[in-house]
C-alpha cells in the first residue's frame, strides 16, 4: 500500500496518523541532532504525497498571465547553474538531549504554540479573511488589499506547528482568493511579494499543495505586471486597474531602497518552482542597478535610504541607514546567495562589500554601566564635507542585522563576522532586558563608545548626552539617552537574530534569552482576543497602554522564530532552508 516507506506504516493508517501528530507536538523522544531517516521518510511522504482533492479549484475574476504588455521585459536572465557546495551553516548538535532539558523545551514550545493558537483562534473569530485582526474591540481590518494577509501570512506557522486542520482550512480559503479584485486600486509591490507570495511559496515548500503554488503563480504574475515600464523597473504601488490593460505604468520617481530592493528573493524562487525563469529575469535587471552603483554612493558598499527607479539612480542621496526603508535590501543579500548557492557571483561581491561598511560605519559599541561588550547598528548622515556621520539611533527593525551577520559569516567561511552578529544579537537582548517591560522599544539611542576595545562608564557624559533631548528621558534606563518611540510593535527582528544565534552556535543560553523575551512580550500585549501592539514600554508600574491592531507578522514571525528555537534544531534547518524577511522559509535546491 505504501511501497518503500517505513514498516511503522504497516499496522494502518490511524497508527501511522498518531505517531505523526505526536511527533508535531514534540511529544516522543528525539535526540538533539539529526532526525532518524525513519523520520525524514515519514516527514517527505506526509508533506508532499498528501491529496489536495479536499480543496476547491482555484478561480480568480482576471488572468494576470493573460496581459499583453506595451514595454514587454527583456528575458534574456536565466536561473544561473549552482556553484560549489555552500558551507554548513548550523552548529553539529550531537549527542542526546537531556530528559530535563527535553522536558523544559517542550514546556517552553507548548506555550509558545499555546499563544499562536490563541491569536489564531481571535483572528478566525473576528476577521476571518480579512487582512488583520483588532485584537481589543473584536474586528478585522483591511490593509493589505484585503486578500487575508494574516491568514496567508501564517500559513507556514500552522504547517510547521504541527496544525493540519487549522492548515487545511486556510489553503481552502486560500483558493478561494480572488487576486483579480482588490479593497484598493494601489497595490503595495513590497508588502504583496514578502507577506503573500512568500507565504504561498513556503507553504507550497513544506506541504506540496498544488492550490498553492497555482495561487502563487497567479500573485507572480500580479507583481511581473509591475515591470511592463519604459525602463524595466518596477513600480512601487501598482495601479490595479492601468495595469490590467497593459497600457504601461510610470515609474515613480522617488522610494525607499528596500522596496525594489527586495523583490531578489521571491521571485528568484518563484522561477525555481516553476521552471519559468521570467521572474528571476526580471529582478536580475533590478539588482543589476544596485550592483554597479554600490561603490559610486557617498559612503561606498551601501546605498542611499532613497533612491530613483526612474532614473535607474541609486548611487545620490545623504542619508543611510540598516533599519526601516533600506533593512531587507541588505537581508537578501547574502540570502539570494545561498539561495542560487552561489551561482551568481555579485550577490557574494555585494554581501562583503556591504558588510565591511556596514562594520565600519554603521555599527557601535554603547558606553554601558558594566560596560558590556555588545554592538548596535545606527544610521549615518554625510555631512557638507563629505564624511560619513554616526548618528547613534537603533530601532527594533535594525535587529535582524545580528542574524544576518552570523548568516553571512557562516556563508563565507569569515568567523569575524559570525562573532560580531553575535554581539549585535546580544545587544538587541540587551535592550529587551534593560526596560522594565522586557521589551524593547521601537527607536531608542545610546551613547557610542570611541572605542571598541575599552570603553569605561562615564556616568557625566551619559547625563550629558541624555540631558540634551529633556524630551526623552523619562523612564530611561542608564546608558539609554532617548527612547523617541517607546512603543513595541509585535516585531521580530530581535527574536530572529536570537534564533539565527542559537542554531548558529548551540548556546543554550540564547534559549534562555528568547524565553525570557517571550514570557515579557506575551504577557505584555495580550488582549482579551489576542495580542496588541504596546504604545510605551518603558512605563514601570501599571496596565501598558494598548493598540488596537495585530500585524500579520505577529504570527508569520515572532511566533513562528519563538517557536523554533525551541524545536529539535533539524525542523527548518538553516541548511535546508532560506527565510524571506517576513520569515517563510524557501526550500533550498539540491
Amino acid at each position: 500500500m505504501f511501497p518503500g516507506r517505513p514498516r511503522i506504516v504497516r499496522n494502518g493508517i490511524l497508527l501511522m496518523a498518531a505517531i505523526l501528530t505526536l511527533w508535531h507536538l514534540q511529544l516522543l523522544p528525539r535526540t538533539a541532532s539529526t532526525a532518524s531517516p525513519e523520520w525524514v521518510k515519514l516527514e517527505r511522504f506526509m508533506n508532499h504525497n498528501a491529496s489536495s482533492s479536499r480543496y476547491p479549484e482555484p478561480k480568480s475574476s482576471f488572468d494576470w498571465s493573460s496581459i499583453k504588455f506595451r514595454y514587454p521585459p527583456h528575458n534574456s536572465t536565466r536561473l544561473p547553474a549552482q556553484g560549489k557546495p555552500l558551507p554548513q551553516i548550523q552548529h553539529h548538535f550531537s549527542g542526546v538531549e537531556s530528559a530535563a532539558a527535553a522536558k523544559q523545551r517542550k514546556q517552553r514550545l507548548l506555550e509558545v504554540k499555546k499563544v499562536f493558537l490563541r491569536a489564531w483562534q481571535g483572528y478566525k473569530k473576528f476577521a476571518w479573511k480579512q487582512d488583520a485582526l483588532l485584537p481589543i474591540s473584536g474586528g478585522g481590518r483591511e490593509q493589505f488589499s484585503g486578500w487575508a494577509a494574516t491568514l496567508v501570512d501564517a500559513l507556514d506557522t500552522l504547517w510547521i506547528m504541527g496544525l493540519r486542520d487549522e492548515f487545511d482550512e486556510a489553503v481552502a480559503a486560500v483558493a478561494e482568493i480572488d487576486f483579480g479584485s482588490s479593497t484598493s486600486n494601489r497595490i503595495n509591490i513590497f508588502e504583496t511579494n514578502i507577506r503573500y507570495l512568500g507565504g504561498l511559496l513556503a507553504a507550497y515548500d513544506l506541504s506540496g499543495r498544488k492550490v498553492l503554488l497555482k495561487k502563487a503563480v497567479e500573485l507572480g504574475d500580479l507583481i511581473y505586471a509591475g515591470f511592463n515600464t519604459k525602463n524595466g523597473m518596477p513600480v512601487d504601488f501598482l495601479n490595479f486597474h492601468s495595469a490590467k490593460s497593459g497600457e504601461g505604468l510610470m515609474v515613480e520617481g522617488s522610494v525607499v531602497s528596500a522596496s525594489p530592493g527586495t523583490l531578489s528573493l521571491e521571485l528568484a524562487h518563484l522561477s525555481q518552482v516553476t521552471g519559468d525563469p521570467k521572474y528571476y529575469s526580471a529582478v536580475s535587471q533590478v539588482m543589476d542597478v544596485f550592483y554597479e552603483g554600490q561603490s559610486q554612493t557617498s559612503v561606498p558598499g551601501v546605498w542611499p535610504m532613497s533612491v530613483s527607479m526612474l532614473s535607474k539612480d541609486v548611487v545620490h542621496g545623504g542619508t543611510y541607514t540598516l533599519g526601516g526603508c533600506a533593512d531587507s535590501l541588505y537581508e537578501y543579500l547574502p540570502k539570494m546567495h545561498q539561495l542560487l548557492r552561489g551561482g551568481e557571483p555579485k550577490y557574494e561581491i555585494m554581501s562583503k562589500t556591504f558588510l565591511k561598511t556596514a562594520d565600519k560605519h554603521f555599527l557601535f559599541r554603547p558606553m554601558l554601566p558594566k560596560e558590556d561588550d555588545i554592538l548596535m547598528s545606527g544610521n549615518i548622515n554625510v555631512d557638507e564635507k563629505g564624511n560619513p556621520v554616526l548618528d547613534p539611533e537603533t530601532e527594533h527593525l535594525t535587529c535582524f542585522v545580528g542574524g544576518m551577520f552570523g548568516l553571512a559569516g557562516k556563508l563565507f567561511n569569515n568567523a569575524d563576522d559570525v562573532e560580531t552578529g553575535i554581539k549585535l544579537t546580544n545587544g538587541c537582548i540587551y535592550a529587551y532586558r534593560a526596560f522594565p517591560t522586557g521589551m524593547m522599544p521601537e527607536r531608542i539611542d545610546l551613547a557610542p563608545c570611541k572605542d571598541r576595545s575599552h570603553c569605561p562608564w562615564d556616568e557625566d557624559y551619559w547625563l550629558q548626552e541624555r540631558d540634551r533631548r529633556p524630551e526623552w528621558k523619562t523612564h530611561l534606563p542608564k546608558g539609554f539617552t532617548t527612547a523617541k518611540d517607546p512603543r513595541y510593535l509585535l516585531r521580530p527582528e530581535a527574536i530572529e537574530s536570537v534564533f539565527y544565534a542559537y542554531r548558529i552556535t548551540g548556546r543554550r543560553g540564547f534559549q534562555d534569552a528568547a524565553w525570557d523575551m517571550f514570557t515579557a512580550i506575551a504577557k505584555g500585549t495580550q488582549t482579551a482576543y489576542a495580542n496588541a501592539a504596546v504604545l510605551d514600554v518603558t512605563i514601570a508600574d501599571g496596565k501598558l497602554p494598548l493598540e488596537d491592531y495585530m500585524e500579520s507578522f505577529w504570527l508569520a514571525e515572532t511566533l513562528k522564530y519563538f517557536y523554533l528555537v525551541f524545536t529539535t534544531p533539524d525542523i527548518i534547518s538553516l541548511d535546508d532552508y532560506v527565510l524571506n524577511t517576513e520569515a517563510h522559509p524557501f526550500k533550498l535546491t539540491k
